[in-house]
């Protein structure tokens, strides 16, 4: 296959064709303008930096850029586990995941047509709503009590 027939090949992913205008510098704006709100928002911000040191954000941003790449495009690009540094955050809980998902909505059906934002919308719920598991699992909490963080929730 030639550079220019891979560039123009048809991507599906969950049984969807993914729109054309979803690319990496459209995952590249999304994790960049959505970690700029985080930083400055009075709730998740202090969490945020006080796990990143202010030196250590542009790799924390390459490595956010590889995740969602991973997640929306299916490159492969990130190899880490997300979940353990989450784990290592005391007192992370509900109130947190639905302001982050709050900010991560705001930013992408601000910056994505709006089929893009719902299918970067449909991973974010499913990735608050495992990560909500797995801390209620490491806490020693009922997981069966968790429900997930729904759109008409938020």
């Amino acid at each position: 296959m030639s550079k220019h027939e891979t560039a123009n090949a048809t991507m599906v992913v969950d049984g969807r064709v993914l729109p054309e205008q979803l690319d990496e510098r459209m995952v590249h704006d999304v994790v960049h303008g959505f970690y700029d709100e985080i930083r400055k928002d009075a709730l998740l911000g202090p969490v945020f930096n006080g796990a990143i040191k202010p030196q250590d954000w542009p790799k924390h941003l390459m490595k956010m850029c590889d995740f969602w790449s991973s997640m929306m495009l299916r490159t492969g690009r990130y190899d880490g586990r997300p979940l353990p540094p989450h784990l290592a955050i005391p007192g992370l809980g509900e109130q947190h995941f639905r302001r982050w998902l709050e900010l991560f909505r705001t930013t992408v059906t601000s910056l994505c047509p709006q089929e893009i934002a719902a299918l970067f919308m449909e991973r974010a719920f499913r990735i608050a709503h495992s990560f909500r598991l797995a801390l209620a699992y490491s806490r020693g909490e009922n997981t069966l009590e968790i429900e997930p963080i729904t759109t008409n929730s938020l």
